[in-house]
């Protein structure tokens, strides 16, 4: 079909003469195309092409289709919100790119340096420092004196005072580097140790059955005080790696200066903090809430407090020249509850029979006379101001402060108050002297004893007499609680072991007895640390043994069947009380 008939086709309603315009018209458009020609930048007419057919899209707004399209449009105008995005295009700059060049020195050459450090070298280079320091002052204030002559000695020692704490200041920085890296030295070289302490556990336990061990980790001991036994241990309770070791000997033939020293496991060859006292230190106390300040008492009677943040090696207060001196040796020291003015308190037992409270006043220890121990059985009435009843061993109650406990030398357990001049109660505990006392730490009515008889108490208040009884073979010198269980508790004996129970476990024998220390050396204390499984022992050379407890040693009693494992103090305390049912 030719292009005219499809026209006439389509428009037939046209008259004939428009018809025939429109023809024209597209006959002189089509003949009219122009196209550029890049060759010659040009326009140069189309030449003739063959008729192109080109389908349009267009429908009429009348049709059926049309009018579907037109009812879309008009809902998708009215479903618009404000949020509706229109879709634009701009055009920007294209920036054209810029080359930068520079060009550096030749590369300096390299050199490889190594070197050792140990602590030796350590001290040397801080007491060639210290040296330098001390002649380069004396040496500016010689050249100061000789400039301004008599009329500046006052400027001249303002400037030395100047000097002088610049300079402390600037060794305190260098102490605290050298302690730095005296650590990282030590963790070099205890590494294997750092790696048992935090990731070993002994996969043999699951074939001992409910037997543990007890694994040796650091060792802590002064070289220059090997002859003193250790005499107290105590944790800081704030910082669970650092604790207090007091030295010192029981014997009166053999006293000679005490000393206090404070290790951490980070460095076990030297201590933090070493202080020098005049007198054997027989017992040592670290507040809970004031860390830095510790309690110690001496064998001459004294008792001092230390201030860890004051400067100097003297004791902050000292009993000396206070009227309520103890006359005998100070075998335990504890902190208590501050007073109404908000003073701190602790409390002291001696070998005087007294017990003795002491406020930390404005200048000097203030002494409170608590309580009088009764004299022994055998003495006369006419001597009973004369030979005194020792106090040995000194606890209060953990959730009564007022209660407290003492053990003596007789043997016998006084239980007191500070409300009263008198004692509410008596244990006959051993048959000879008592060496601790302490109050469960979980259970308000149960507290555990030992003593010189080789023989461990377990008590419960409301009764006359022991509720378990263990005879470990040896003199007892030292019992302690474990502070996550109220059925855990260990000793240390005079043969040199280390016996670990756990009472919801075995009612009858240790779940570990391990010697750690040869057979002439015999242990003195013992302490279990407040948050890791670790215990620490001191023997009679002046030694401190760090050990962890196996796996077996520290595991919670199995639930039965379809219960879910309950913990915290409650567990705690009904679990005790379960145990005193059944031995009731």
């Amino acid at each position: 079909m030719s292009e005219e008939e499809k026209q006439t086709q389509i428009e037939p309603n046209l008259s004939e003469k428009t018809v025939i315009l429109r023809r024209a018209r597209l006959n002189a458009a089509t003949s009219s195309l122009m196209s550029f020609c890049f060759r010659e930048c040009c326009f140069k007419p189309v030449a003739d092409e063959p008729d192109i057919e080109i389908e349009g899209s267009l429908v009429h707004k009348d049709s059926e289709e049309g009018q579907i399209l037109c009812a879309e449009k008009e809902a998708r105008r009215k479903s618009k919100t404000l949020f509706s995005c229109i879709n634009t295009a701009t055009q920007t700059t294209i920036n054209p790119p810029r080359e930068v060049a520079c060009q550096t020195e030749s590369q300096p050459l390299l050199v490889n340096y190594s070197a050792t450090a140990n602590q030796w070298e350590i001290y040397d280079f801080y007491q060639e420092e210290l040296q330098k320091r001390k002649s380069s002052a004396k040496k500016d204030e010689k050249e100061s004196e000789i400039a301004e002559g008599a009329e500046g000695v006052q400027g001249n020692l303002s400037l030395l005072r100047d000097f002088t704490d610049k300079s402390d200041h600037d060794l305190a920085k260098l102490s605290t580097a050298a302690k730095l890296l005296e650590y990282a030295v030590n963790e070099n070289i205890n590494g294997d140790i750092i790696e048992d302490f935090k990731h070993f556990e002994d996969e043999a336990d699951e074939f001992r059955g409910d037997k543990g061990t007890l694994l040796p980790l650091w060792e802590f001991q002064y070289n220059k005080v090997k002859s003193l036994p250790v005499s107290a241990l105590c944790w800081n309770k704030e910082y669970n790696d650092l604790f207090a070791v007091g030295l010192g000997s029981h014997k009166y033939t053999e006293q000679k200066c005490g000393m206090l020293l404070f290790y951490t496991w980070r460095n076990n060859n030297h201590p933090e903090f070493l202080f020098n006292t005049d007198s054997g230190v027989m017992c040592v106390d670290i507040h809970k809430q004031k860390s830095h300040l510790v309690a110690v008492g001496l064998f001459d009677g004294n008792v001092c407090v230390y201030d860890l943040m004051a400067k100097g090696d003297q004791p902050i207060y000292n009993s000396m020249t206070s009227s309520g001196k103890h006359s005998g040796t100070v075998w335990q020291v504890k902190w208590w509850e501050d007073d109404l003015y908000g003073n701190h308190t602790f409390f002291s037992v001696s070998a005087d029979g007294r017990v003795v409270s002491w406020t930390l006043g404005k200048y000097e220890l203030v002494s409170t006379d608590i309580i009088k121990l009764p004299p022994m059985d055998n003495v006369p009435d006419d001597l009973n101001n004369v030979i005194f009843t020792a106090g040995l061993t000194l606890d209060f109650h953990k959730q009564k402060p007022y209660h407290f406990l003492v053990g003596t030398e007789a043997g016998k357990i006084h239980r007191g108050s500070t409300h009263y001049t008198r004692f509410i109660k008596t244990f006959e505990a051993h048959f000879r002297m008592v060496s601790r006392v302490r109050w469960n730490p979980f259970n308000p009515k149960v507290f555990i004893t030992c003593g010189m008889d080789w023989r461990v108490n377990i008590w419960d208040e409301t009764t006359d007499s022991p509720v378990l009884t263990f005879d470990l073979k040896s003199s007892v010198t030292d019992v302690a609680w474990a502070p996550y269980s109220s059925t855990v508790f260990a000793a240390v004996t005079a043969d040199g072991k280390v016996h670990v129970f756990d009472l919801s476990i075995n009612r009858f024998e240790a779940l570990c007895q391990q010697r750690v220390v040869s057979n002439k050396r015999h242990l003195t204390c013992i302490e279990f640390n407040p948050v890791h499984p670790i215990i620490i022992v001191g023997d009679d050379r002046g030694r401190v043994i760090s050990l962890k407890l196996s796996p077996n040693l520290r595991k919670n009693p199995k639930e039965e069947k379809g219960q879910e494992l309950s913990t915290g103090p409650e567990v705690e305390i009904a679990r005790m009380e379960k145990l005193l049912i059944l031995m009731r």
